[in-house]
């Protein structure tokens, strides 16, 4: 009899995942999504995240930035994982991933561990979530519950990501207005923007900045001109905040206060505009701004592809079924 109540079970997990690739599957998000099915998923993602970022710190903000671009893009559906294949050209080689996006071999590793736990359940949309989550709180920044019940893309398109990533030199209203097209608001952008106090940007990203830009602190440009060259070098990495370059803390809004933002974009969030008044606000409380992320992370976290969009539970989260 478990037998075959198992084996039912197990039919009509395979069907309903099938059904997911003919019609739109939005089943609400919840914290216990995996209660019954994966009970031990979130100890999972944090057993290969903790060592992760313990020996790379950086990974911590790479996972966030994976987090970010996937959502970004079409709703929060893995579709940032999908390798090139000789029918799509995916999100990989898009202007803002290529060369910089990284962290999916930690996410392979973590989908392993998931699979061999709970197999064809957990889908690698919710493993970004989760890990991203994990990454923030490991890096000594806030945590959250993680609505979980996502569903993996079985597409994605290069183009669509060029279409929605804003880019190092967006002006404070590009960005106002990017995020308001995903439904986000102002402050929760400038919210989200706070994960820019940790890990490290491309000298091709901010040269820009550092050699043209009047609204910038002297001594944080020649500091940043010594490894990123006008010429040459556009791989060398700076920390966007350079005084607390692995913890996740409110350091960002103080630098933009100083005029020290590595990115055009980021000092945009304090340059005389709409957003100067909330930076002074997070700058001066740690507090507000830990939390206010948090909850603009769990709403942009509620993207979900457009209804209609054919989705499943990948099995490997670089390719379809």
């Amino acid at each position: 009899m478990g037998f075959l109540v198992a084996a039912s079970a197990r039919s009509y997990v395979v069907a309903a995942a099938l059904l997911c690739v003919i019609l739109p599957c939005h089943a609400k998000l919840s914290t216990r999504f995996y209660a019954r099915t994966c009970p031990n998923v979130e100890a999972i993602v944090r057993s290969v995240m903790a060592p992760a970022v313990a020996g790379e710190p950086r990974m911590g903000a790479s996972i966030i930035r994976l987090f970010f671009h996937d959502c970004f893009v079409n709703g929060c559906d893995a579709s940032i994982l999908l390798d090139d294949t000789p029918t799509f050209t995916g999100e990989k080689n898009a202007g803002a991933n290529a060369n910089s996006v990284r962290g999916y071999e930690v996410i392979d590793a973590i989908k392993a561990r998931v699979e061999a736990a709970c197999k064809a359940t957990v889908s690698c949309a919710d493993i970004v979530a989760l890990a991203a989550r994990d990454a923030v709180n490991l890096l000594r920044g806030p945590s959250w519950n993680v609505p979980l019940g996502r569903k993996d893309s079985r597409t994605a398109t290069q183009s669509a990501a060029d279409a929605n990533l804003p880019g190092p030199g967006s002006s404070a209203a590009s960005l106002v207005s990017a995020f308001a097209a995903k439904g986000l608001s102002a402050r929760e952008m400038t919210a989200l923007s706070g994960a820019h106090t940790v890990g490290r940007a491309r000298c091709v990203v901010f040269r820009g900045r550092i050699y043209g830009e009047s609204n910038i602190n002297a001594t944080f440009a020649a500091a940043r001109r010594q490894t990123c060259p006008q010429a040459g070098g556009d791989g060398n990495l700076a920390p966007f905040d350079d005084r607390t370059p692995d913890a996740f803390d409110n350091g960002y809004y103080t630098n933009l206060v100083a005029r020290r933002g590595l990115l055009h974009s980021d000092q945009e969030l304090f340059n005389g505009g709409s957003q100067d008044s909330l930076v002074r606000k997070y700058s001066g409380n740690g507090k507000i701004f830990a939390g206010d992320f948090a909850k603009a992370m769990v709403k942009m976290g509620g993207l979900l592809p457009a209804a209609g969009t054919p989705t499943e539970v990948r099995l490997n989260c670089r390719k379809v079924n």
